[in-house]
């Protein structure tokens, strides 16, 4: 049985006192052995029913976690033995470790589990697990021959913003950029970067020495499919400097999409914005974060008219039934995670996830996570346009009538305002107001006097 810190604190506290419990504080996980979980109406109850052999037990899973023809690394390990009312219970302390181990078959094949049974895995799924023996330490790695000459510095001072308008006291604004990174850790100690820092903060030519394949791919696509769209694609996102980069780009461009209020701020919206796009900008960020930038595949960003598709290479290392019930965030790149929380653009850890499931009550519909064993997409379906919401009971559609009256409200008060400006007021989508214009001026509603800019609206009839 392999127990956690809180669970296996109240399995000791139970069975043998404080000072137990002291001497048990975890570092990496425990398994323990001799201890037998009962399922209650009120929780879990633990029994010691001991073990047999607790001598020959011991030995057998040292030598087991040791040997290199089960694992691809020794796993390393301290055992101690503990007697209660004359049973033997055996707990084995597993530490963190920079290289996660990967289980072997004698024969050196790789299986994985598919639905009830094993299947012999695929050289790109082979690769994956060998990355993933690094989850949450490779992206911290220091890389040879790195220093603050790669770092972009238009990305700092963009950074550094941010800090200051959300997150003083990490801007310091006295430090030169060179002195600010090494505060932050962006270039450690050593004068190298970490990987994580390269890909958040790097110049781009710097970055694709290291990751040719660095690349976020954003496009906007006029269709609910492939297959129904218009045309190929509306916009598609050039090619950025680096994570930063397209990240904030990116948060431009979703803001077209949902429904936000206006706040006037560096980022487009408040700390304590609860809407739309505040959901899409955590699923952002820890889309950044947990993305594997060392697989041959890159990040994908698709946004359809009735859902926005975030695909990343790499599974997520938890199952999506987890997410909700995990107090600690496990992300792939805790180093990009971090950069982000400074200036309060994410969550802290393991709360993130509750904003991302949020969108269920603003929308009506939950997100979609899925993944595989080299891919993982979380899919969050779009709200119902304006004009299929609030339908009445004889069938008239008063979401339209009153995302109408709102917008026209708006003219009659300022005849030159303009769409992005009537979005920035309503809290609608630039795509939803450019439908309600259009809609009011085929009904002949309003009519656009004069030229696109210095031009007015005109209230035709009503």
């Amino acid at each position: 049985m392999i127990l956690r810190s809180r669970r296996l604190r109240a399995v000791f506290q139970n069975q043998c006192g404080r000072q137990l419990v002291l001497s048990l504080i975890l570092k990496g996980g425990w398994i323990i052995l001799g201890v037998k979980e009962k399922k209650t109406a009120s929780g879990s109850e633990y029994a010691v029913n001991g073990v047999p052999n607790p001598e020959q037990i011991e030995q057998d899973i040292i030598t087991t976690l040791r040997s290199r023809t089960k694992f691809n690394a020794p796993v390393s390990c301290k055992a101690t033995r503990y007697k209660f009312d004359g049973k033997d219970i055996l707990a084995f302390e597993i530490p963190l470790s920079p290289h996660r181990p990967v289980a072997i078959k004698s024969t050196g094949e790789v299986y994985i589990r598919t639905g009830s049974g094993d299947t012999l895995a695929t050289d790109l799924e082979v690769d994956a697990i060998v990355r993933d023996a690094y989850f949450g330490a490779k992206s911290e790695m220091e890389i040879p021959g790195s220093n603050f000459n790669d770092i972009n510095l238009s990305s700092i001072a963009s950074y550094r913003s941010y800090l200051h308008d959300f997150n003083r006291s990490l801007s310091f604004p006295t430090l030169n950029d060179e002195e600010f990174c090494r505060k932050l850790n962006i270039v450690h100690s050593s004068g190298k970067l970490s990987y994580g820092s390269l890909l958040m903060f790097g110049k781009r030519e710097s970055v694709l020495d290291v990751f040719p394949n660095f690349w976020i791919d954003y496009i906007e696509i006029p269709g609910d499919s492939y297959a129904t769209a218009s045309q190929r694609y509306t916009y598609r996102m050039p090619e950025q400097e680096n994570i930063w980069e397209s990240f904030q780009l990116i948060m431009h461009r979703l803001r077209n999409f949902v429904e936000s209020p206006y706040i006037e701020g560096p980022d487009i919206f408040g700390v304590e914005d609860n809407s739309q796009l505040f959901c899409l900008r955590e699923g952002l960020v820890n889309f950044c974060a947990h993305s594997d930038y060392f697989a041959s595949a890159h990040p994908t960003i698709r946004v359809f008219d009735d859902r926005i598709v975030m695909q990343n290479p790499g599974r997520f290392i938890l199952d999506a039934a987890e997410f909700r019930n995990r107090v600690l965030s496990m992300p792939r790149n805790p180093s990009i995670i971090r950069l982000f929380r400074h200036p309060r653009l994410s969550e802290n850890a393991g709360y993130g996830i509750d904003k991302i499931l949020g969108w269920k009550n603003l929308t009506g519909k939950s997100v979609i996570f899925e993944s595989d064993m080299l891919i993982s997409t979380v899919t969050y379906p779009l709200a119902l346009n304006l004009y299929s919401r609030n339908t009445g009971e004889n069938g008239e559609n008063n979401g339209e009538n009153n995302g109408e009256n709102k917008v026209l409200e708006i003219i009659r008060k300022t005849p030159s305002i303009t769409q992005p400006q009537i979005a920035l007021q309503t809290g609608f989508s630039t795509r939803t107001v450019n439908r309600i214009i259009a809609a009011l001026r085929e009904k002949e509603i309003i009519k656009r006097v004069g030229k696109t800019r210095g031009g007015h609206w005109e209230i035709v009839s009503e």
